[in-house]
Parts: C-alpha cells; sequence; structure tokens
C-alpha cells in the first residue's frame, strides 16, 4: 500500500470515534494490553508525562515538549486529533514519523492486529509508542485521547501526570457531571506519581484530592501556585506573560486561554526539575541556560513542535484566525478574545459537530458578527442548514455553504481591510480549512 491507501485504511477499516462518534469509540484497554504485549512494552524504554484534559492539554503538551527539546531532550510527542496529516500525531523533536514507517508499519503487523478488531486510536497508540522505541528518544509527552481512566494510553507509567482542568464534553461516556468527567479523568493518577492539576471547582477539587490520596501521589494545584500574574495578546500575535519569578516572559502561542495553560506548564516544569530532568531558575551556570532554554521554547512551540490551530493568525488585512476551540468550555475564552479584538466587520466561518452542547456555544457566539454555516468532512458534523437554524434561534444570521472552502471563499469574496474572519467551532473545520483554503 502506498503512505495515502493506508491511511485510508486506517480511517475507514477500523472503528473511528473522530470519523463516526459513539460507534467508533472503544472501551477498555484488551486490546491495548494485548498490542503491547506483541510490541514487548515499548513504552517502558522511556521515560513519559501524561497530559489529560477537557481544553488545554495541546497547548500544554506541545509546550512541555517544546521546553525538553530545547534542553537538549529527544522528545516524541503523542497527540489527537490531527489536523491535516495523519503524521502530525506522532513527532519526534517537532518532525512528524515518516510515511514510510507508517505503511511498513500497517503491513508487517495487520496480521496480528485485525483479529483483534481493534479502534484506530488502539492501533496508532500502540504505532507511536513502538515508533518512539525504535528511535530511540529520551522522553515522551503523551496526550489522552478521550478520558483517562480507560484511555488507551493510559498503560503508561510517567514521572509525572498533568490534568489541565475539566469542563463538559464527551458525556455519553465521561458521565454528564462535572464530578463524574473528573473521575475519568483522574485515572491517569498513578501510584506514588505527581500529579499537577491546571484548574478546579470544588467539586472537582474533591475528587482529585481523594485519587491522589488513594495512589499516595503527591498533588500540586496549580491555582494555588499561582505563578502567572497577568497576560497580553501581542500586536503580531503571540502574548506577553508577567510572572512571580521569571519576570516577563514571551510565548508565541496566542489565545487568552495561554496564560493558564501556562501557568500549569511552569507548576509541571517545577516537579520536572525537583526530579533533575531540569534547570529553570535565573542564576549563573547551567541554571542560567536552563532558564534561558525555556524562554527560547516559549517564543518558538508552535515552530519546534508543529502545532497549528490555537487562535492561529494565517494573514493581515482583513485578519484571518482559526481556533479549534469547540467546546463550551473552549468558546467561553475564544468569544472573550473576539469581542477584545478590534475590526471593522466580524466574518465567522462556523461549524460544529454532533456530540457537543450546540446551543449552549451558539449562546457565546457574537450577534454582530455575519455567520458563513458549514460543515467538515466527517460523519460527525452537523448539516450547515440544521445549523443554520439553530442559530437563528439566538439572533445570529448568515448564510450556508456545503464545505468550508466554499464557506471561506466566499467570505474572502466580502471581507475588507481592518475586517477580521474568524473560522473554528470545531477541530475538523479548522482542518478542512488548513487542508483546503491555504
Amino acid at each position: 500500500m502506498t503512505y495515502q491507501e493506508t491511511c485510508n485504511y486506517l480511517f475507514n477499516q477500523m472503528p473511528m470515534f473522530e470519523r463516526q462518534g459513539a460507534t467508533g469509540y472503544k472501551e477498555g484497554l484488551s486490546n491495548t494490553l494485548a498490542l503491547d504485549e506483541h510490541f514487548g512494552h515499548p513504552h517502558k524504554a522511556y521515560a513519559t508525562i501524561h497530559v489529560a484534559g477537557t481544553n488545554g492539554k495541546g497547548s500544554v503538551s506541545h509546550t512541555i515538549a517544546a521546553v525538553l527539546q530545547e534542553c537538549g531532550y529527544r522528545v516524541g510527542l503523542y497527540t489527537s486529533p490531527h489536523l491535516v496529516d495523519f503524521r502530525e500525531r506522532i513527532r519526534i523533536n517537532g518532525s512528524p514519523i515518516s510515511e514510510e514507517y507508517v505503511v511498513n508499519f500497517v503491513n508487517e503487523e495487520r496480521a496480528f492486529f485485525e483479529p483483534l478488531h481493534p479502534s484506530f486510536f488502539e492501533v496508532t497508540t500502540a504505532m507511536a509508542f513502538k515508533y518512539f522505541k525504535d528511535q530511540q528518544i529520551d522522553i515522551a509527552v503523551v496526550e489522552v485521547g478521550l478520558g483517562g481512566r480507560l484511555d488507551c494510553t493510559n498503560i503508561i507509567t510517567p514521572i509525572l501526570s498533568i490534568i489541565t482542568n475539566i469542563s463538559f464534553d464527551h458525556t455519553q461516556f465521561l458521565g454528564n457531571t462535572l464530578a463524574k468527567i473528573a473521575f475519568e479523568k483522574a485515572g491517569i493518577i498513578k501510584k506514588g506519581i505527581p500529579v499537577v492539576i491546571g484548574e478546579v471547582i470544588p467539586e472537582t477539587h474533591t475528587i482529585f484530592e481523594q485519587k491522589a490520596l488513594e495512589m499516595e501521589a503527591p498533588i500540586f494545584f496549580a491555582e494555588d501556585q499561582r505563578e502567572v500574574i497577568s497576560a497580553q495578546p501581542l500586536p503580531n500575535g503571540g502574548m506577553q506573560y508577567h510572572t512571580i519569578h521569571y519576570g516577563d516572559l514571551t510565548g508565541d502561542l496566542s489565545g487568552i486561554y495561554q496564560e493558564k495553560n501556562l501557568n500549569t506548564v511552569i507548576v509541571a516544569l517545577h516537579q520536572m526539575v525537583q526530579q533533575g530532568f531540569l534547570t529553570i531558575s535565573k542564576g549563573n551556570g547551567s541554571e542560567a541556560k536552563g532558564f534561558s532554554d525555556f524562554c527560547e521554547a516559549l517564543k518558538h512551540v508552535a515552530e519546534r513542535t508543529g502545532l497549528m490551530g490555537r487562535w492561529q493568525t494565517i494573514q493581515d488585512n482583513p485578519k484571518v484566525i482559526c481556533d479549534t476551540g469547540h467546546n463550551l468550555g473552549g468558546w467561553q475564552y475564544i468569544s472573550q478574545q473576539l469581542k477584545r479584538t478590534p475590526y471593522r466587520k466580524l466574518h465567522i466561518v462556523f461549524g460544529m459537530v454532533d456530540d457537543k452542547d450546540v446551543d449552549g456555544v451558539l449562546n457565546l457566539l457574537p450577534n454582530d458578527a455575519t455567520y458563513y454555516f458549514t460543515k467538515a468532512d466527517s460523519h460527525r458534523a452537523i448539516d450547515e442548514n440544521v445549523l443554520q437554524q439553530k442559530a437563528a434561534q439566538h439572533g445570529l444570521t448568515g448564510l450556508t455553504f456545503p464545505t468550508v472552502y466554499e464557506a471561506y471563499k466566499e467570505v474572502m469574496r466580502h471581507a475588507l481591510r481592518n475586517d477580521v474572519v474568524f473560522i473554528g467551532g470545531s477541530s475538523y473545520i479548522v482542518g478542512d480549512f488548513l487542508k483546503n483554503c491555504l
């Protein structure tokens, strides 16, 4: 098979949550354990950091990977979903897994894994863990796929666990209360392994404390160790942060939500300092170099790791921005940032998938924007006409387009200098935009 044929096989022949929704989700670890046994437990050959959470885990994972890479480590990074190319999911020092490795892995191993009837994510996780071992990495940053307790990444024993935050998402699998969702995410907490919690509310705080106590795991709440005092968006993208111990820092990732993400990252890095992996404090010699590496990494996270779609500015005049925020928690920040963004006129290319709180998100959208309702190339995408009707109930009006490409082509016919064009509502909308419109 060619690389594209191999990708089509992975996408179409295996249950895939991102494509199918509930029918593509496989609960339990039996297939994962069988694959892990078959490949000789490759994840035990290197250190790992495990990152879970409803929102922010992608930014946190990529930022930590960038810092470790800048400090001289050979760093694996496993994240999902991809936006343009499958290979984005599996990277070493920012470079995607090779097409040749993907093809060879599937050709050589399908006779073993096909009888298991594994999910797409189970096979992809096995591929990532084996690839990292074959490439002799030092450490891998592993992002949870969905939930935590029963996620197939949860076979690792990391040096550090991180849970960014909890909000409502994937409630059909994780539960319909924040406490139930927190319980599933807390499943990544391992015996004796430190865990950093980015954000909590009283009902999730209790869940995390109880699980950490049960597992005898040191627990650190980032909000109680506040390092980032404030943050301001920079005119040309990125953020300026004011911190307690590190002075002013510049980050290339945009989005006001990055303030809390960076605070979580710094508290996590403090734990890695305690374990001897890093030195990032201001000082002389190795400490000064460690701090310099840390600052340099923050300025180049996207470049070092290939991260896309986090309040990403594509062009100016008109300013075109895309963001992968796709649930109520994410849109609480995006809607605030849109209000703070100056524009002559706001255009929004918008689509969602069917397992989200659509009305909750629509309620947060600005009513002074012109909307271009569309759908991503996914079976889970909400029909653009249905979305238009739902939006009308919230006072939002606009035209419908069957593809993101057609919606974007239309918006660029009308957008003028000093206008803002925003593309989002779903990771798949952003993926279609980056793949087909640039």
